[in-house]
């Protein structure tokens, strides 16, 4: 693009950023990229007043992640590839968007520190909004940014080309190389030379993992009898699976791996890898659900043991209920509503998958192991009318921050059949046991219960001084 062409887009960016800051329709977009990288942003809150990049690293710290990071050893090979470049700065970052590395002129680096483009920090989209690093990591290829075609205006006087760095071996970004200047100084034809440099990291990454993987098949072939399946310590297979049955790499969590055919195999520390071992008459784990009262909702499967988001809660729930499975679409509609989007449900499932290994299965999405949950227990002891077994199980609302309307439903059915069978079969040990949750805690009729017990019992006097309040 000319510097002449340059100048007409600019103005047409400059309407349309108003526009879109604004809330207004405008006839002329920018391109797609940056159209849906507005959107992206703006949907994360970005303000486009801001004035720059938030500080995540403590810097104190930094010096401990650099020599840990895997794109440390590449620097110099990174720095002699982009040497021409010498009014801009170099940055690399983590797979997170975090700056660990910078260089450039002092002049121009003085400038950067203005805006946050200095070490330890962070420029994914979610948190300055449209950039070169932030959208090249979120579009998974190499982006050229130009001027105004950052949200934020305090960047308009810069430019930038970046590009991702996907780990061969892991099959993740794990950071990103990015050069930024002034819009009058950084040719959008930098881009190409920055996505080179990329693949040339990529292909280093690569020889690397190759040495690392020889090595531990020669380990490997010189055990007798070669027991299991050679993995990397990332899944990959390199070894024992002549059909080539397993795929070219397994998801790891913990010490046992669910196959595709529901068959579970150990896994046993061998060198820098894993043998896995498997073992087809052994039964898959339980997924247990701790999902009733005012804790945060946690998981265990296996030797795992998590603490969940909301949304990963929610999304366990409606699985656990719909054992047959839903499709994202479903799953979309029972959390959002119509203003729901499967892409969404996507991404968290596939976030919940590096939780929870092959747990959950797609296609649609269910859960594929037997499943023990607090809140399906309380309706097995409503069904078998067991009042103590009920008020020892129950221990409050199901997922009481949830604004699912299909849970919300779960959860006002469930409080309500418990406090029925309670209030018509349980002793006072047991409406004693449902006071303490959130819901029983004021509950007139369960208290008068238990207020009228012989004014000895303590229950009676702490009933009686709640119905006071």
């Amino acid at each position: 693009m000319s510097y002449a062409h340059l100048h007409a887009y600019s103005r047409l960016l400059r309407g349309a950023h108003e526009a879109a800051a604004t809330g207004r329709a405008w006839p002329e977009l920018p391109r797609r990229l940056i159209t849906a990288s507005w959107q992206r942003s703006l949907e994360a809150g970005i303000d486009p007043e801001s004035k720059g990049a938030p500080l995540v690293y403590d810097l104190s710290r930094i010096k401990d992640v650099r020599q840990a990071h895997p794109l440390r050893p590449l620097l110099p090979m990174i720095a002699q590839t982009l040497a021409g470049l010498a009014d801009e700065v170099l940055i690399v970052t983590d797979g997170d968007g975090r700056i660990l590395w910078r260089d450039g002129s002092h002049t121009i680096m003085r400038r950067a520190d203005q805006i946050g483009l200095s070490d330890g920090h962070q420029w994914t989209e979610d948190t300055v909004g449209t950039n070169g690093i932030g959208t090249a990591l979120a579009a998974g290829g190499p982006v050229h940014v130009y001027s105004e075609e950052h949200l934020m205006r305090v960047l308009h006087i810069w430019s930038c080309s970046a590009a991702p760095i996907t780990d061969p071996d892991s099959g993740m970004i794990i950071g990103c190389v990015d050069v930024s200047g002034t819009s009058r100084s950084l040719h959008p034809a930098t881009v190409a030379l920055v996505a080179a440099t990329a693949k040339l990291a990529e292909t280093q990454l690569a020889l690397r993992m190759h040495e690392r993987d020889e090595r531990l098949r020669r380990r490997f072939e010189s055990l007798r009898g070669r027991p299991g399946v050679l993995l990397s310590s990332t899944g990959r297979v390199l070894l024992g699976d002549p059909a080539g049955d397993l795929g070219e790499r397994l998801r790891l969590t913990g010490r046992r791996v669910i196959l595709a055919d529901g068959s579970v195999a150990v896994l046993e520390p061998f060198s820098d890898g894993f043998l896995m071992r498997p073992t087809p008459s052994a039964t898959p784990p339980t997924l247990a659900l701790f999902f009733l009262g005012e804790r945060p909702p946690r998981a265990t499967f296996g030797d795992l043991d998590r603490p969940l988001s909301l949304r990963h809660a929610e999304i366990l729930t409606l699985l656990a209920l719909h054992p047959h499975g839903l499709t994202a679409e479903q799953l979309s509609f029972h959390l959002y509503g119509d203003e729901g989007n499967p892409v969404t449900i996507r991404a968290e499932i596939h976030r919940l998958r590096a939780q929870l290994g092959e747990a959950i299965a797609g296609k649609p999405y269910r859960l594929t192991c037997p499943v023990d949950a607090d809140f399906l227990e309380v309706r097995r002891h409503l069904s078998a009318n067991d009042p103590r077994a009920l008020a020892r199980a129950y221990t409050g609302p199901l997922l009481l921050r949830s604004e699912s309307a299909e849970i919300r439903r779960e959860r006002d059915e469930l409080e309500a059949q418990v406090r029925a069978c309670l209030l018509r079969h349980g002793s006072p040990d047991e409406l004693w046991a449902y006071a303490q949750t959130c819901n029983g805690h004021d509950d007139y009729e369960v208290l008068e219960r238990l207020a009228s017990l012989p004014s000895t019992d303590p229950r009676s006097a702490a009933a009686r001084s709640r119905l006071c309040v």
